[in-house]
């Protein structure tokens, strides 16, 4: 049984892959101006009583009902989700609020972003939920992972997917305007390890998410947000820099293998991106490619302490 209010956040590490799909599906719904946030005119999806969805449910710029069985997974991308029926999978709900009635049933995880959870005495979670109310398409744009329920050559999903590239391209910029020198010093530690850079990177996620575990679940909210906060930041900065090293130390190999002179550092980290990002638009590869190239610039970016060569914590 739960609460008739959800205010709380539980978090759990093994949620972070589907997490980061339905933060990709909000950034799609967000850049497609075919489907505006709040348009009061959409007809809501509603699955009836009696009715059965086999496949998953994704209903974008439009409010969802169901009152049936989905055998899936339910996402509702800047839409309300009012649930008084069965869900055997995840309800994901981006921009909006997910209302469960004392008659529904979650066989899986709740995840809110953008809303808030209400949910009424009698119904049953089975899984984790997971709600942030003041999430901003900041946050969105920052966290790539498989679009759910739309092929890969859909508009929207391609759309997204250069968007994030235009993002990476202003990080690069800046990067390169802020630490041009400690950058480069991360790329050749990308170039020289990628290997042990890769096992670091895979590490230091692992604690930061432990980390972010243990300030959510047990510290409490005075000093567990702003602790949280900061992990949260850390992990950003330490990737963002990273893959900056890592889009150079891939540009400058490609253009070493084709026998041309050297370009630019700031062209080298252009030429990466754009290997990266034609590699992004094949199924599975691409969030493969990506994500081990994710692992590698975190373990440089902590390697290098972004570029500086020093240790961490000076020795007393």
């Amino acid at each position: 049984m739960l609460p008739a209010k959800l205010s709380a956040v539980r978090i759990a590490a093994s949620s972070t892959t589907r997490l980061g799909a339905a933060l990709l599906l909000a950034l799609i719904a967000w850049t497609s101006f075919a489907q505006p946030s709040g348009d009061e005119s959409a007809p809501a999806y509603h699955l009836q009583s009696g009715s059965i969805a086999r496949n998953r449910i994704v209903a974008l710029g439009q409010d969802m009902l169901i009152d049936g069985e989905a055998l899936s997974d339910a996402v509702a991308l800047s839409g309300t989700a009012r649930v008084s029926g069965t869900v055997i999978g995840d309800l994901i709900v981006l921009d909006g609020d997910a209302f469960l009635a004392s008659t529904a049933k979650v066989g899986g995880d709740v995840y809110v972003l953008s809303g808030r959870i209400d949910a009424a005495p009698g119904c049953t979670i089975d899984g984790r939920s997971v709600a942030y109310p003041d999430a901003s398409a900041l946050w969105v744009a920052l966290i790539q992972g498989p679009a759910m329920g739309m092929p890969a050559t859909s508009p929207l999903v391609l759309g997204a997917k250069l968007a994030l590239l235009a993002f990476w391209s202003f990080v690069i910029l800046l990067l390169f305007a802020i630490g041009r020198r400690e950058v480069l010093s991360t790329s050749d530690s990308v170039r020289v390890e990628p290997f042990r850079n890769f096992f670091v990177g895979l590490t230091g996620v692992a604690a930061m998410v432990l980390t972010a575990l243990f300030f959510s679940a047990f510290a409490g909210a005075l000093i567990g947000v702003p602790l949280l906060v900061l992990v949260v930041v850390a992990a950003l900065v330490l990737r963002f820099w990273g893959m900056v090293a890592v889009f150079h130390a891939l540009g400058d190999w490609i253009s070493r293998r084709l026998g041309v002179r050297p370009p630019p550092p700031l062209t080298a980290a252009a030429y990466g991106l754009l290997a990266l990002g034609l590699l992004k638009f094949l199924p599975f590869i691409g969030v493969w490619t990506w994500s081990v190239a994710t692992f590698i610039g975190v373990g440089a970016a902590l390697s290098t302490k972004l570029g500086r060569r020093e240790p961490w914590l000076e020795p007393a």
